[in-house]
């Protein structure tokens, strides 16, 4: 084993080429097996990055069409679609080629193809053609993120009824789009084609979107996206989709039972989540346990029940974000290395990123409730804050939650313009366990977007001052 590695990451999404990264840093010879040809996991080729590119895209489409002429810009916009799609692939391979330059900066071997766990410390890498080879090292990291989750009897074909990865290569703007899940995904791909021109109705089998963020915030942000022109039909499933024919027609019903219906579209876009991606790992040869949603079951060091086998990201329990599999990353690679790697799982943002964004951090106010913990509010709408109304950009609010007896900042949620930017504010302040009044003193500058929160933060002890 003269030859072998310190540390195989299988996969390199934002969870993986971290880890590799970090390892290398710390002193250890890596290898990363990947099966697509460049790097950065569904994030930077099917996810994260090209859809940010679209969203961008149609946000300033839009703008330029309905938002210009109010500030005394004339503009006529036309689309060029094929060249917006040039735009946001232009992106997506600067992001995959930086991810490949910091791996050989970092002195990373990339092997290419389809890797197995034979045993511990035996992985198996089956390229696209040519031969299989077995790598030897002293640790493995699971880092192969998730696919999309399915639903029952609906094939996805990614040209009438389409996954995330097909709603952001269409071709042509259609003129009815329907999105099967509320969720994160459905919600931003749907604004994406609603701006470009499509007619869009979101179908929900909850009676509410956006599931686990706060109740009041995702009330507010429905009620913006329909402003906006998107409709909802919720407490509904989809039971069957007819492809036959030029178009799709999708049949639905009420999720606790009633009357069918059809509706007619030209694309479906199924957006019901994402599972873990394990296939072909060779898991339950080696005895890798995995837990009954297929997730693989680790200790709080990341690892799994067979010595010398991690796991990080979208296969492990937690949500699913790519800066929390990068934090996993980095972590099990400072604890390989002897260090006190550590993520803190009550301190991770999520950013959903529409028009306006919604970014939340820490607790809900149900959760909060549920666990029985007392607490005080403060809340602060952008039409108050200055920037705001001279961006026009005033829908949404700020709402800080802080322990009534300590004041520590418990969550923040922010429906509004840029909150994911916002968002980190309130991370860094709730990492050092920051309270309302810490933020209410911190001075801000003027004329920010930001004053949002710490009028939020002063309205928790009832001390707005531009309320």
């Amino acid at each position: 084993m003269a030859d072998a590695y310190d540390l195989i990451v299988i996969g390199t999404g934002p969870g993986g080429y971290v880890c590799a990264i970090r390892a290398a840093q710390l002193g250890m010879k890596v290898a990363v097996v990947e099966k697509r040809s460049a790097h950065g996991g569904t994030c930077l080729n099917v996810g994260c990055i090209p859809s940010k590119a679209l969203l961008h895209a149609s946000e300033l489409f839009e703008e330029a069409g309905h938002g210009f002429e109010g500030m005394g810009i004339k503009a006529a916009p036309t689309l060029d679609l094929k060249a917006m799609q040039a735009y946001k692939q232009e992106g997506v391979d600067g992001n995959t080629a930086g991810v490949a330059f910091l791996l050989k900066k970092n002195k990373i071997d990339a092997h290419h193809g389809t890797g197995k766990i034979l045993a511990p410390g035996k992985v198996e890498v089956t390229p696209d053609k040519g031969k299989a080879v077995t790598l030897e090292t002293k640790n493995i990291v699971i880092a192969t993120g998730s696919d999309v989750a399915k639903l029952p009897g609906i094939e996805i074909d990614e040209k009438k009824i389409v996954s995330s990865t097909g709603a952001l290569e269409l071709s042509a703007v259609p003129n009815k789009l329907l999105v099967v899940g509320a969720g994160v995904i459905g919600l931003e791909l749907g604004s994406v084609w609603r701006r470009l021109g499509a007619e869009v109705l979101v179908v929900e089998f909850l009676d509410r979107i956006t599931p686990g963020m706060d109740a009041e915030v995702a009330k507010n942000f429905q009620r913006t996206l329909k402003k906006q022109g998107m409709t909802f039909k919720l407490g509904h499933k989809v039971t069957g989709i007819d492809t036959k024919g030029k178009g799709c027609k999708v049949a639905i019903e009420p999720a606790r039972g009633g009357d069918a219906q059809t509706i007619d579209c030209d694309v479906v876009l199924v957006a019901i989540g994402r599972v873990p991606y394990t296939g072909g790992l060779g898991l339950e040869d080696i005895g890798v346990r995995q837990d009954k949603q297929g997730r693989v079951e680790t200790d709080g060091s990341f690892k799994t029940n067979v010595d010398g086998i991690y796991a990080i990201g979208d296969v492990i329990a937690g949500p699913m974000l790519a800066h929390k599999a990068g934090d996993e990353g980095s972590a099990v690679a400072e604890i390989l290395a002897g260090q006190a790697g550590h993520v803190n799982y009550g301190v991770i943002p999520g950013v959903v990123y529409t028009t306006p964004e919604v970014a939340e951090v820490g607790q809900t106010e149900e959760a909060l409730k549920e666990a029985g913990i007392e607490y005080n509010v403060g809340k602060f709408p952008f039409t108050a804050n200055g920037r705001a109304k001279v961006n026009r950009t005033t829908d949404g609010f700020v709402k800080i939650l802080a322990d009534a007896k300590t004041d520590r900042v418990l969550g923040v949620h922010i429906l509004g313009p840029d909150a994911g930017n916002m968002i980190a504010e309130a991370a860094v302040l709730m990492e050092f366990s920051g309270s309302a009044e810490d933020l209410a003193r911190t001075c801000h500058a003027h004329p920010t977007l930001s004053e949002a929160i710490r009028e939020a933060a002063l309205a928790v002890a009832k001390r707005a001052l531009h309320m």
